[in-house]
């Protein structure tokens, strides 16, 4: 099942006396990149939680934010301490800051409890509460990949009609062919007898040599692999790896075989169907360049 590289998750809890909440959300990328934004005290995780994303996520630019509002005051309190030689360092600098500016107003207890990140976990909460913010990134994760998937779904479903039409247009083009040929193949015969007049030929060479360059306009052998392509194109889309860079890759193969069809044919209605085939594999390539 094909998934879309957008998308949003969220989730949030209450962790110690701190509510905790984790967005990610992912858009359009060539490769996978993770970017995190952390507060300090899940910092050390940063490394943990790349590898959680990336073994659930191939493709995508993914940016995840932890956030932690303010303290709430609760019974859990007590997972809660200080960081003391961090407080006495903010209220060192709060004290030089006062006799540089000579500042009449006195240190208080709101200017210290200001100072960021003087408030810590107990140590042996850490553990608990790292399992935690890991099971919140797993919840935000899998909201993000069920937003990914219903879009993965709509835009299947717009593949497979637009890979009906260019499959349409390529039968159109193979059954006109043969007539192509065998038109191609008069054409020639009289233009060789007009320019040669009155002149000695060897029929049988004639015929050898016009063939040789009626083969040479067959693009029987490009419609073959073109329509081998639309059958792994749709066997892809039922796929539950990420395909979306195999897909592309297919497109620009299917691009070049209708190339080789447009050089080769000298028919107006085949050219004709050459420029609505590259159209539509063009709007099937900005859909593809959406998938994981």
């Amino acid at each position: 099942m094909v998934k879309s590289m957008t998308g949003y998750g969220r989730s949030e809890a209450i962790l110690g006396d701190k509510r905790v909440a984790v967005e990610i959300k992912s858009l359009n990328h060539r490769y996978l990149e993770v970017s995190l934004r952390l507060p300090s005290a899940f910092s050390a995780m940063e490394l943990e939680l790349k590898k959680k994303i990336n073994a659930q996520i191939s493709r995508g630019k993914i940016e995840v934010l932890i956030r932690q509002d303010a303290i709430i005051a609760s019974e859990e309190g007590r997972s809660l301490d200080l960081n003391v030689p961090l407080l006495r360092n903010y209220y060192s600098l709060l004290c030089r800051i006062k006799e540089e500016l000579k500042l009449s107003e006195e240190i208080n207890l709101s200017h210290v409890t200001a100072c960021k990140d003087i408030f810590v976990f107990h140590e042996e909460a850490i553990d608990e509460i790292s399992q935690r913010v890991a099971a919140l990134v797993d919840e935000a994760v899998a909201l993000l990949t069920v937003m990914r998937t219903k879009e993965g779904d709509t835009l299947s479903r717009d593949l497979r009609e637009r890979i009906a039409a260019v499959e349409l247009l390529i039968e159109a083009i193979q059954i006109k062919t043969p007539h192509v040929l065998n038109a191609y193949q008069k054409r020639l015969t009289e233009r060789i007898k007009e320019l040669t007049g009155d002149m000695d030929i060897d029929a049988s060479r004639l015929m050898q040599e016009v063939a040789i360059l009626v083969e040479k306009s067959d693009i029987a052998e490009e419609i073959v692999r073109f329509r081998s392509h639309i059958d792994q194109f749709r066997e892809m889309l039922t796929s539950e790896e990420a395909v979306g860079r195999k897909l592309d890759f297919l497109i620009q193969e299917m691009g070049r075989e209708v190339n080789t069809i447009g050089s080769k044919s000298n028919d107006r209605e085949i050219s004709r169907g050459v420029i609505e085939l590259k159209n539509e594999l063009a709007r099937i390539r900005e859909q593809v360049q959406n998938l994981e």
